[in-house]
């Protein structure tokens, strides 16, 4: 049974060291490419969440042979999905709740496979766009409908009839899912048509960095990408994946932003193994952020170590930054305002809009709830510190950073109830439990 809420008590220091759960980008990409590739991948490290679950779950389904080893270790035993062959299971009803990084490589999957699919999943899948991914995948033969309403999930696949042009186009100005679910599957199309693929960006392409994190699996997998300045991508003719013998996930980055926080605000020091100096997610940049900030960063190969302020006597440093690079971290940031010097600007970040929750509405009103004077627009948010704190329950939207950012509250002069804080296992389903053995 979910919880209806969690009392964080007032927070006055944050220290010890965290081991990060996998990333949950880097693991259901590897899930799916092992899936379909030649042979068979120990996948070690491997997230065990919400998210990760349903990607497993769906590749069963398809028939993919998948040997549990452990909690957070599987053998994935890939079908070599190309022109002649698929996915064993012709046709399935596939559910994947909210998780984007399982939805959206899916239907590109599977939309080139062949076969008669439906996927669909929790009602906010459901609002969330596709419709740039299948508008692309439409225009060389892919057949895919919308269920319900025309550019959301769910929907229905019935075999391709390809008619691949010299370019396939698509927009990277809403979400980079979409060009990462092409990525994924170029070497598919490149099977079926014989020819190089290119695919070529319109507009401008957001979230770079996890981009750079399809391209590199991609190349653990054998297969390399050219691409000219984020905008056009080619992948050869001869393009096929091949599983190394193993692969171990890294630790999330983004999951890592709250852990780092907690030094820089809880004077630390606040070590965190499992991503660092070697780690391939954009996410890492946090930590200049926090510098920027006032905190003391040292960084190792696989740790980062965070020591920062008492933010009662000192507060942090004010920013105003573009953060359209890392999405995910920069809803930290938007908490940490309410520890600053002076108000905070977060610029770029229209992607909020159409995550797990309305991310800019939803912070925007719970920062409120807390004091603080906040202000947002299409793409911004800025946030002001709280002249006087106020005791507020903040409403998660079953978002799980939601959850996870508003821990960090309370070192002001309250505490703070979390409501449906089990929405956490989307990601991180020990998270309350390791954040309140930093906390003092």
């Amino acid at each position: 049974m979910r919880l209806e809420f969690i009392d964080l008590a007032k927070s006055h220091q944050a220290q010890g060291e965290i081991v990060l759960p996998g990333s949950k980008s880097i693991s259901n990409r590897v899930l799916l490419l092992a899936a379909i590739a030649h042979g068979s991948c120990l996948v070690t490290g491997l997230l065990d969440s919400d998210d990760t679950r349903v990607m497993l779950a769906g590749l069963e389904t398809l028939g993919v042979h998948i040997d549990r080893v452990s909690e957070d270790a599987v053998r994935i035993h890939g079908v070599a999905a190309n022109a002649q062959q698929g996915f064993p299971v012709k046709q399935a009803e596939i559910f994947l709740g909210n998780a984007g990084t399982a939805f959206r490589p899916l239907t590109a999957a599977l939309a080139l496979t062949g076969g008669d699919y439906r996927l669909h999943g929790v009602p906010r899948m459901h609002e969330r766009p596709i419709g740039d991914l299948v508008d692309a995948l439409l225009s060389f033969g892919c057949q895919i409908a919308y269920e319900q309403n025309p550019g959301y999930p769910p929907l229905r696949i019935a075999a391709p009839r390809l008619e691949v042009k010299e370019v396939i186009k698509i927009d990277g100005s809403v979400s980079s899912q979409f060009l990462t679910a092409l990525l994924l599957v170029s070497p598919l199309i490149a099977a079926k048509t014989g020819e190089e693929v290119k695919i070529e960006v319109q507009g401008d392409l957001i979230s770079k960095p996890y981009i750079a994190i399809t391209l590199n699996l991609m190349a653990r997998f054998g297969v390399q990408v050219q691409h000219d300045n984020w905008q056009q991508f080619t992948i050869a003719a001869d393009a096929s994946y091949q599983s190394p013998e193993s692969l171990e996930i890294e630790g999330d980055a983004s999951s890592a932003s709250y852990f780092m926080a907690l030094g820089a605000i809880g004077q630390g020091p606040v070590r965190i193994v499992g991503v660092g100096a070697q780690s391939i997610q954009g996410d890492i940049q946090f930590a200049d952020v926090l510098a920027d900030m006032g905190a003391q960063i040292t960084m190792g190969d696989n740790y980062v170590e965070v020591s920062g302020l008492n933010v009662a006597q000192r507060p942090l440093k004010a920013f105003d930054r573009d953060f359209n690079l890392i999405p995910d971290a920069a809803m930290t940031a938007a908490v940490l305002a309410l520890y600053a010097d002076g108000p905070c600007t977060l610029r770029n970040i229209a992607s909020w809009r159409v995550k797990e929750t309305d991310r800019i509405a939803a912070m925007h009103t719970e920062l409120s709830k807390l004091g603080a004077q906040v202000s947002s627009g299409p793409d911004w948010l800025r946030v002001e510190p709280p002249k006087q704190w106020q005791t507020a329950e903040i409403e998660t939207y079953d978002d799980h950073r939601m959850a996870m950012c508003f821990s960090l509250a309370t070192f002001g002069p309250v505490g703070v109830r979390i409501l449906d804080p089990d929405c956490v296992a989307k990601t991180f389903p020990r998270y309350f439990s390791v954040y309140q053995g930093l906390v003092a």
